[in-house]
């Protein structure tokens, strides 16, 4: 069982390589909610990938090289918060894996104990407590895999959604299901990952809810994507954008 620290005055920011690209508002929206917890959020700009990737596709020594470049980057003993489970999982998790046997191994091991999921570290460290200043609506929440199966992540997302009072969470049928993506299994095995992706987007738009929130872009980016193809106007947001809109007093 992880044991959470106490709520620090500073903390890095690992924005991730698709919410970089893809969706850089939802990495500033995510660094606000930080920063209104009283927190100094560090962003270090020379981050790149965590080494996913490589890692997932059997490239280990290469995955290792570009996890070492990335934990060199933050030297300060102080949280490094990942706006996504899947890389987050990596980081937490596999980097240990990586360096498993090597003498640097105990430094490893100390980085990984410092990073942190975004929902994971609002709820568990900074024990936020959200007011909703919003008008009533429905969301339906897609967690990714490694998100809900290496971080368990998918409770603290749930757990700030129903923090919000007039925000009806709804569930779709096989929530915990994949959506398909999976990095590279999309490009390996087209014909799987649409078949399941197009079961998901089915799940999700039977719920009948105005919005679409999950904490992974790389899940959003498959799912989006679908229902552009399918001609429905439903569009996938990053759940860090959707809570500070939700909080901010613009938000009626």
């Amino acid at each position: 069982m992880r044991i959470y620290p106490s709520k620090p005055s500073k903390v890095y920011f690992y924005s991730t390589c698709l919410v970089d690209v893809f969706d850089p508002d939802a990495g500033l929206d995510a660094m606000t909610l930080l920063e209104q917890q009283g927190i100094k959020v560090e962003f270090v700009e020379k981050q790149t990938c965590c080494g996913q990737p490589a890692y997932t596709s059997g490239y280990e020594s290469e995955a290792k090289q570009v996890a070492k470049s990335q934990m060199d980057l933050f030297p300060e003993e102080i949280p490094v918060i990942v706006l996504s489970g899947s890389c987050g999982g990596m980081m937490h998790h596999h980097y240990r894996r990586l360096f498993n046997g090597d003498v640097s191994q105990p430094k490893v091991d100390k980085f990984c104990d410092r990073v942190f999921e975004l929902t994971e570290f609002l709820v568990n460290v900074c024990r936020v407590r959200l007011s909703d200043k919003g008008k009533p609506t429905n969301v339906v929440m897609h967690t990714s895999c490694a998100a809900r199966r290496e971080m368990n992540v998918h409770i603290t997302a749930t757990e700030l959604l129903n923090q919000l009072a007039n925000v009806d969470l709804r569930l779709q049928d096989y929530e915990s299901e994949c959506c398909g993506f999976g990095g590279s299994f999309s490009v390996r095995h087209p014909n799987i990952s649409q078949a399941m992706v197009e079961d998901k987007t089915r799940h999700i738009e039977a719920t009948q809810s105005d919005t679409l929130v999950s904490a992974d872009w790389g899940c959003l980016l498959n799912i989006n994507g679908a229902f552009e193809y399918q001609g429905k106007a439903i569009k996938g947001r990053h759940l860090a954008s959707f809570l500070l809109e939700r909080t901010r007093e613009s938000a009626q």
